[in-house]
């Protein structure tokens, strides 16, 4: 039987029992030594998912709305190190051509290329890096930061959220050049995961009347990481910047209009979406 919802107070898990008793979904409330959890039948998860959803988009101004568990963290940092594994596999690859050069070229974020209509050049630049040390950097930070973002979002969807703030920013950047600027690197992601988590908590911590200020903290948090990790010499400023950026818009568009994880089914269904976008990027270079 599936935790719904975890760590809630005794008038949060009221509100479960209310909308979930007036919809006609069997659950189970008990108490543990973190506070009170919602459990229903795995028939019934989905729909339970979605009448909770419902409810707290009819509800927006509730200061008392649940958190959901968080995914597992042992899951999530696999995934995380899994992520961090393809950027490895993929950097031997490249280097192990003959014309390492001519990938970095044809696949790396080319400015006028991207805005010329080859966006899928966004995606696979992602996955191109200079050295080892630009790698072993950027491994490290999707680990971390793609497992943390995965712990609040779920596998499927915080994956999909990180590839697509790393192609925005990538996107962005090349329409700020506009030149012959050629940019690789997974840190645009890494600098998007940061965005996503900050956004994530500001909006959570603007819904409640004591966090009102302290909402804004995360956001300089994130500001703070992109000075310290982002400015070094050799580095592409700007598109870590813009990769942070659309890391928070996604944050915050998630935390608004998803207040609870969406279920597993839906969780694959992001998850092959970037295999998806993935493939069909690398294979639009090829034409």
């Amino acid at each position: 039987m599936p935790v719904l919802f975890e760590n809630l107070s005794r008038n949060q898990a009221d509100l479960c029992t209310l909308v979930l008793t007036s919809t006609g979904i069997p659950h189970n409330v008990q108490r543990d030594h973190l506070g009170w959890r919602v459990w229903v039948d795995d028939v019934h998860y989905d729909r339970a998912l979605g009448m909770m959803q419902d409810y707290f988009r009819e509800n927006r101004e509730t200061p008392d709305v649940p958190d959901p568990p968080l995914a597992s963290v042992p899951a999530a940092a696999v995934s995380g190190v899994a992520a961090a594994f393809f950027l490895l596999i993929s950097h031997a690859w490249v280097t192990g051509l003959d014309n390492t050069r001519e990938v970095i070229l044809r696949y790396g974020a080319s400015a006028v290329d991207i805005m010329n209509g080859e966006t899928y050049r966004t995606i696979t630049a992602l996955m191109l890096h200079a050295d080892s040390v630009h790698l072993a950097g950027n491994m490290a930070g999707i680990a971390f930061f793609g497992m943390a973002v995965c712990t609040i979002a779920g596998r499927g969807v915080g994956w999909f959220m990180i590839l697509m703030s790393g192609a925005l920013g990538n996107m962005v950047n090349a329409f700020m050049y506009a030149s012959g600027h050629l940019s690789i690197g997974a840190s645009t992601s890494v600098f998007g995961a940061i965005g996503i988590l900050s956004g994530y908590q500001f909006l959570k911590r603007r819904r409640t009347r004591a966090g009102r200020f302290a909402a804004w903290v995360p956001l300089g948090g994130g500001l703070a990481l992109l000075g310290m990790l982002g400015s070094a010499a050799h580095v592409d400023l700007t598109a870590h910047l813009f990769g942070l950026m659309a890391g928070m818009v996604l944050g915050m568009t998630h935390a608004f209009f998803i207040p609870v994880r969406l279920a597993s089914s839906r969780q694959r269904l992001a998850g092959a979406a970037v295999f998806a976008l993935i493939l069909i990027a690398w294979n639009s270079g090829r034409g």
